[in-house]
């Protein structure tokens, strides 16, 4: 190949063997379509050097033992590593690409961090279509894909989750309705999701629908998920790092029993313009919900979801959320994907479906940041406390 380099993402040759920053749209892009975290791609900068690098590969090593030398930990480190030494000299942008999809593959097998107690989120958010439920089992396959012992709750009467989850929620099937109205204790409930170990699911099905209406007259209707959440954490042999509980697309009073359910409030924003008005009306009800329900709900996560890198619209929202919400949102965008959408129509999340996908890696990205960087409100206690 020639001196020429290659523009991350494209696939565009560049003349004097420089590596351009940006695409065609102005948007800096790494090498697989994700912005860079320090808004530079460095060719020389890397994890090591590259004569190790060349070193490496001529040894005929695989792409994940490269890269597990080079210590290679983020998406962006990725992009850089891909983009100098010897994978730079591969014949073409796809090979360069799959190289960095076998390398990233391969550091799933890099154990996340245990919580100290176990992490109770919510996904919430009133606007339909923003990446809710697929945000919540592709999370929960990917830490579960790492060994930590994920729970799913699916509160949304669509059943979707349970779909994605290969999990049957016909009407017959005891669901998250009857743990709800009827007091059934989760445990009675919970199935094992078979496609992936340490990973368990909640159905919701049709009834749930009624339920909002049934828990009206009920005594103490808000917080009937906390007390059923608490009792199924404190059975014997019940241990669970994650409790991801997705909500529906409303601010009724399922989404409230699981603000009230819930430690941590998780945010997927889609990267438009009308994502962005509901949202402050959902700041709001958490507000009203931790003053008078649950003192200790923390909106701990803000994840950008269908991030087109080709759209300036979508860069000027990730900015303007990035500007309200700071370190609160992922540095990890989840971009548009073809495999992320396919996944639910084979009972399967996307870690399972295709898992060197731009889409999976993402979302292993963004489980990585979020097991790292723990909530952001530690106060070292117990649910009880």
């Amino acid at each position: 190949m020639s001196d020429a380099t290659v523009v991350p993402g494209l696939g565009w040759p560049t003349a004097a063997g420089v590596v351009a920053s940006m695409d065609a749209t102005g948007e800096r892009r790494s090498a697989i379509g994700w912005p860079p975290t320090d808004g530079t791609i460095d060719a020389a900068g890397g994890p090591s050097s590259n004569l190790e690098r060349e070193r490496s590969v001529n040894a005929g090593e695989r792409p994940a033992d490269v890269a597990e030398r080079a210590q290679v930990r983020t998406a962006a480190e990725l992009a850089d590593f891909a983009m100098s030494g010897s994978l730079a000299d591969m014949d073409t942008p796809i090979a360069r690409e799959a190289a960095v999809a076998l390398m990233a593959v391969g550091r799933r097998t890099a154990p996340m961090p245990e919580p100290e107690q176990t992490r109770v989120m919510v996904v919430a958010n009133q606007k339909g279509g923003v990446g809710k439920t697929t945000t919540t089992v592709n999370l929960a396959a990917a830490l579960a894909v790492s060994g930590l012992r994920v729970l799913v709750v699916d509160l949304d009467p669509q059943g979707n989750a349970s779909t994605a989850l290969g999990i049957d929620h016909h009407a017959e099937i005891p669901s998250i309705y009857d743990v709800m109205v009827e007091e059934t204790p989760i445990s009675d409930v919970v199935q094992k999701v078979e496609e992936i170990d340490g990973l368990w699911c909640v159905p919701a099905t049709i009834d749930l629908a009624g339920a909002e209406i049934e828990l009206v007259s009920m005594v103490a209707r808000e917080s009937r998920m906390r007390k059923a959440m608490d009792q199924h954490l404190k059975s014997e042999g019940v241990e669970y790092d994650y409790v991801f509980i997705d909500c529906p697309p409303s601010l009724g009073l399922l989404t409230v029993n699981a603000l009230v359910g819930g430690d941590e409030v998780l945010i997927p924003i889609q990267c438009e313009y009308y994502a962005l008005e509901g949202l402050s009306q959902l700041l709001k009800n958490i507000d009203m919900v931790r003053a008078h329900l649950n003192r200790e709900l923390a909106v701990s996560t803000i994840l950008l979801t269908m991030y087109d890198g080709r759209t300036r619209l979508a860069a000027q929202v990730a900015d303007e959320v990035r500007r309200h919400f700071g370190d609160t949102v992922l540095r990890t965008a989840i971009p548009r994907s073809v495999r992320i959408s396919e996944a639910p129509s084979y009972g399967q999340t996307v870690m399972t479906y295709d898992a060197a996908s731009s889409g999976a890696l993402s979302y292993l990205e963004a489980a990585r940041e979020i097991a790292e960087r723990g909530t952001t409100d530690q106060h070292g206690e117990t649910r009880d406390g």
